[in-house]
């Protein structure tokens, strides 16, 4: 799993590759990066790279946009939400693990009291 990650967040498109990949024109994809819905890299020579997570992440927007008819600002407020609602699962998974853990030590201290 980490190594799927670490290969998602690996730069490896260059503009003219993302635009093909998503349909979209290297302006439009220029134009996201200025309204921060997307985040390219940028090499040594100051080139534009995306990762196959950012290809995943256009995409999502295309189909917003495309499918949905949202506007930009409808996507960033998705992806927003999103972000906090897998925020809030790593939360309640945290806490249901903690919760678990003392469920079980009040089990065992049971135990020991019979």
């Amino acid at each position: 799993m980490e190594n799927r990650d670490a290969l998602n967040d690996q730069p490896c498109y260059v503009i003219s590759v993302a635009a093909r990949m998503v349909e979209l024109h290297p302006q439009t994809l220029r134009y996201y990066e200025r309204t921060d819905l997307i985040r390219p890299y940028r090499s040594k020579g100051n080139r534009r790279l995306y990762t196959p997570r950012a290809i995943e992440r256009l995409r999502a927007i295309t189909r917003l946009v495309n499918d949905l008819g949202v506007n930009l600002a409808g996507v960033e407020v998705i992806f927003h939400m999103r972000r906090r609602m897998h925020e809030m699962q790593e939360e309640i998974d945290r806490a249901r693990a903690e919760f678990e853990e003392e469920i079980e030590r009040l089990q065992r201290l049971i135990e020991e009291m019979s």
